[in-house]
């Protein structure tokens, strides 16, 4: 298994305080997810008539966009 390190905002530290969570089981449910999404628009964009260069630049401004929201 990989082991994936990070850092917690200051602006989220008060998550610290909160007892009794494994933090383990949190972010692989949370990637899990995440990576469900992923495979459903990919699903859906093999169904398109998309051309590749389409595609990856849907996939930029989707990757753009979840980087945005989550690194603010």
């Amino acid at each position: 298994m990989t082991e994936i390190r990070f850092e917690i905002p200051e602006e989220l530290g008060f998550i610290k305080q909160i007892p009794n969570i494994d933090w383990s089981i949190l972010f692989n449910k949370f990637i899990r997810f995440r990576l469900e999404e992923i495979a459903k628009l990919k699903r859906g964009l093999s169904k398109s008539k998309l051309t590749e260069e389409d595609v990856e630049e849907f996939s930029d401004k989707i990757n753009e966009a979840l980087s945005k929201k989550y690194l603010e």
